[in-house]
């Protein structure tokens, strides 16, 4: 099928893979439970659209740079541990309880929480990465041309779109009574903090695979 190999493998695979917790889905279940369901949503959207473009630097080889050169892996690397940690104290320093769905005209707020989502994915290069190693090995290797690499990425993205808004809307719906509590509301975005800071110095243990 246009140059794509063994696909009931790859979709099985592929669920399987996104089931696995990661930077992404902590990312996910931090913005659901500390600001709601809305915020859970965008921040699958952001981070879908950031797999979708990691789908398309993949496909018109773009991502293998990242193999090859060592310093702009560690630059891109470097960039996502300083946002992460950035985000994270930023949200321990903030005294507010942030809540989208205490109000409708929040616009501001999810295009922002979209954005961060979307960053958080593209300056993450063990995604990258793991579209360079993963997809190739569904695709026929006398194939040529991005087709096959964008069949792939859309459906591992959509399948990861699934299960991220469930995650979302299950992470919202059990902390909805707790961040009915302005204390409480306040304590969940530390938390989220705390996560996200988390997330940053793991991302800083990534090697090179050079």
């Amino acid at each position: 099928m246009y140059g794509v190999i063994n696909y009931e493998v790859f979709l099985i695979t592929g669920i399987l893979l996104n089931l696995i917790p990661g930077a992404d889905t902590m990312y996910i279940v931090g913005r659901s439970i500390a600001q709601g369901r809305n915020a859970g949503v965008y921040s699958v959207l952001g981070i879908c659209s950031g797999s979708l473009i990691h789908t398309l630097l993949v496909a018109f080889g773009l991502s293998i740079i990242l193999t090859k050169s060592l310093i702009l892996f560690n630059i891109i690397k470097i960039v996502g541990v300083i946002y992460l940690v950035y985000l994270g104290i930023k949200m321990l320093l903030d005294k507010t309880n942030l809540s989208l769905d205490s109000s409708g005209s929040n616009k501001q707020n999810k295009r922002k929480i979209y954005i961060q989502g979307l960053l958080t994915s593209l300056t993450n290069p063990k995604v990258a990465l793991f579209f360079i190693a993963f997809l190739p090995q569904f695709i026929d290797t006398k194939t040529t041309g991005p087709i096959p690499f964008i069949i792939l990425g859309l459906t591992f993205t959509f399948t990861g779109l699934v299960w991220c808004l469930f995650i979302a809307y299950f992470s919202s719906f059990i902390s909805q009574k707790i961040r009915g509590s302005e204390r409480m509301g306040t304590y969940l975005n530390k938390i989220t903090g705390i996560i996200f800071i988390g997330m940053g110095l793991k991302l800083l243990q990534t090697k090179s695979p050079q």
